[in-house]
């Protein structure tokens, strides 16, 4: 593991500056494994050359459509998504399901993830009107698939939910929150970072909600299990620190606001 962290930046840079040679499996691996590090990581966007390099690799050694070669395909779309670059994220995703639904069949497990990849990025390019209705289909498949309570399925209720939030429709998204909380604390365990992550959200929804009773002693509650399980430094804890943050300030100025009438209204 501490060769690995040592070596994780050059096998970044050469990824970049390097083409793969063909059938050079013992260098592709290293790469996914360094890409799989930084992803744990929170660092998905340093992935890009890494996963670049890969897909090159298993396009010529696969072939275009290889299930292998569809699954590093979505990983770079994902890539590009985190660093912003939506512009090659969102044709790349269209592509890896187009292709996903041809080769493995609309309700496989991989094209659903491709379909909600897809929908995340349609979301994160603000077109709502096509994220929506594309996240609300995968969740009404996944159920049927895989289960109400799988991980993937939990996924896509988060999602959801985060669409709705995003639309404004804090009535849907709130619920939808509370009920994957519950089931991803039965399925996950409370820690695990896919429960911090609802809990985040759902800390959230009752920010904007205005209800920082409940809003704030989530934000902490998260806060610490997010040092505990991930560390002091990790991009998720520091984004939990940064809303409790913004929920503490919000709960200032509700008081100060409150503070000033009090002073001004009599007669």
């Amino acid at each position: 593991m501490i060769v690995l962290r040592a070596l994780t930046p050059h096998l970044v840079t050469l990824a970049a500056s390097t083409p793969l040679r063909h059938h050079d499996t013992p260098l592709a691996e290293a790469y996914a494994t360094a890409a799989n590090r930084l992803y744990q990581q929170g660092h998905t966007a340093r992935t890009i050359p890494l996963f670049e390099a890969i897909l090159a690799e298993r396009e010529h050694a696969l072939g275009d459509t290889h299930p292998d070669t569809l699954l590093i395909r979505n990983n770079l779309a994902s890539a590009y998504e985190s660093a912003g670059d939506l512009g090659r994220a969102i044709p790349l995703y269209e592509a890896t399901l187009a292709q996903r639904e041809q080769v493995l069949g609309d309700t496989h497990p991989n094209t659903l993830t491709s379909r909600n990849s897809l929908a995340g990025a349609y979301e994160s390019a603000g077109d709502l009107g096509r994220a929506i209705p594309l996240y609300e289909a995968t969740l009404a498949q996944r159920e049927q698939v895989l289960g109400d309570t799988h991980p993937n399925t939990l996924t896509s209720r988060n999602s959801l939910a985060g669409a709705y939030e995003s639309a404004g429709d804090l009535g849907r998204a709130i619920p939808l929150y509370e009920a994957t909380l519950a089931q991803r604390e039965q399925v996950l365990g409370d820690t695990h970072p896919n429960t911090l992550t609802i809990r985040n959200n759902l800390a959230n929804a009752y920010q904007a909600a205005g209800d920082l009773e409940r809003a704030i002693p989530l934000h902490q509650t998260t806060l610490a299990q997010s040092k505990q399980a991930l560390g002091d430094t990790h991009p998720h804890t520091l984004a939990s620190r940064n809303n409790l943050a913004n929920g503490r300030k919000a709960a200032q100025a509700v008081q100060q606001r409150s503070t000033a009438t009090s002073a001004t209204d009599h007669d």
